[in-house]
């Protein structure tokens, strides 16, 4: 079954930027025949899905606290998926997670199978 792994999280001030990444766990998968998502969660809230990216890379769909300031990608070559995070504000701080579907875009956490382990992101001066 296909495992994700996240990486790029860490501590960073207002107004500053990350890049997330999300690679397969083992080799043998190709993450270009899914679909995937981003996800994050902070500390006492529910799972909120912000951004997806198609098999193709041509089609995206962003959550509108995120719109304008992420920006999803995708290197089929590498394997990778990335989230291009900029102009990041406290309220960004959660932990992230990349998953996979094989179907089209959604939001939808349910409508995810295969998740990685996350990364912790936290936006502060």
């Amino acid at each position: 079954q296909l495992q994700l792994v996240e990486s790029g999280g860490g501590l960073v001030q207002p107004g500053g930027s990350l890049r997330l990444s999300c690679a397969a766990a083992a080799s043998g998968f190709t993450l270009a025949d899914y679909a995937i998502g981003w996800f994050r969660q902070a500390p006492g809230k529910e799972r909120e899905g912000i951004s997806c990216i198609s098999r193709s890379g041509h089609s995206t769909s962003y959550a509108n606290s995120v719109k304008g300031r992420f920006t999803i990608s995708r290197d089929n070559t590498k394997n990778t998926v990335y989230l291009q995070m900029n102009s990041l504000k406290p309220e960004d701080t959660a932990v992230y997670y990349c998953a996979a579907r094989s179907l089209w875009l959604s939001l939808n956490p349910v409508d995810f199978g295969s998740w990685g382990q996350g990364t912790q992101v936290t936006v502060s001066s």
